[in-house]
């Protein structure tokens, strides 16, 4: 196998296990609205998703979503990454010994991505080697070649857009490795 150029890790579920407290999060500030969305339920329809895919989807479905939704969520997600995230088990030893060029590119926004390397002590492996969905001007699912200028992919796992992470790096002609499926909630999830 040939040495890559370059290693670009996503950050939620890649590098940090945050994926079933920000689905938390989101039922629960959506409960505060009168909708019922489980844990399995929020993992499902939005693992790897924006706000504004959730607000799209509710309004679609005649629910309209409150303006304050993304600052309540925003804070209801940082106050249960400050208190409970952390790094994918393993994640800091193969980071320790990683002698290839690397970075972090993400859907999620730069402050949300920052906080959480900063809190699991990640940040210093990848200095200012951070790039966002923020920092382009099409990040996935729209394809991968302006996301590819940045980092080669925007890597989430939304299973309900158009393109995953991993389909969007095959399709700009990048090598695609994956983690083993990760156990959430009881069951078994694809990483990608």
């Amino acid at each position: 196998m040939t040495q890559p150029d370059l290693i670009i890790f996503d950050c939620d579920g890649v590098l940090v296990d945050s994926e079933v407290l920000s689905c938390r999060c989101l039922s629960k500030v959506l409960a505060s609205y009168g909708i019922d969305l489980g844990l399995d339920q929020a993992l499902d329809l939005f693992l790897g998703r924006s706000m504004t895919a959730v607000v799209e989807h509710y309004a679609a479905l005649g629910r309209p979503i409150p303006e304050q939704f993304s600052a309540e969520l925003t804070a209801g997600v940082r106050a249960a990454f400050t208190s409970a995230l952390c790094p994918i088990e393993g994640v800091s030893s193969v980071l320790e010994g990683l002698q290839i060029p690397h970075c972090v590119a993400s859907s999620s926004d730069v402050d949300r991505v920052s906080l959480s390397l900063s809190l699991t002590g990640l940040a210093p492996h990848f200095d200012n080697r951070l790039y966002t969905s923020q920092m382009v001007e099409r990040g996935k699912p729209a394809g991968g070649k302006d996301a590819g200028r940045s980092a080669s992919y925007l890597g989430d796992r939304g299973q309900h857009q158009r393109r995953s992470g991993r389909q969007s790096g095959r399709h700009d002609g990048l090598g695609i490795c994956r983690r083993q499926p990760l156990s959430i909630a009881g069951r078994q999830s694809d990483s990608s």
